[in-house]
C-alpha cells in the first residue's frame, strides 16, 4: 500500500501484529505467514512489522465469499 496525495503518511494508522491477528480472528503466526507470503504488505520496524489498517480491511473485504 503506497502512500498517496489523499492520505499523507501520518494518517495511515498501523496495527501490530497482534492487534491484526485478534481483528481477522486467526493466529500471529497466520498474520506473519500473509505478511512474508506477501498478501498482506507491512512496514518493518525494528525486529517487528507494522500492517496498515487499511492493507487489513481490503484483504478481509477482497477475500469475502459469499455462500449460498
Amino acid at each position: 500500500m503506497a502512500p498517496t496525495s489523499e492520505s499523507p503518511l501520518g494518517d495511515v494508522k498501523f496495527l501490530t501484529v497482534a492487534e491484526v491477528a485478534a481483528v481477522m480472528r486467526v493466529s500471529k503466526m497466520t498474520v506473519y505467514r500473509l505478511v512474508h507470503n506477501g498478501d498482506l504488505p507491512a512496514v518493518r520496524v525494528g525486529r517487528s512489522f507494522r500492517v496498515p489498517e487499511q492493507a487489513v480491511n481490503d484483504y478481509l473485504r477482497d477475500s469475502y465469499i459469499e455462500t449460498a
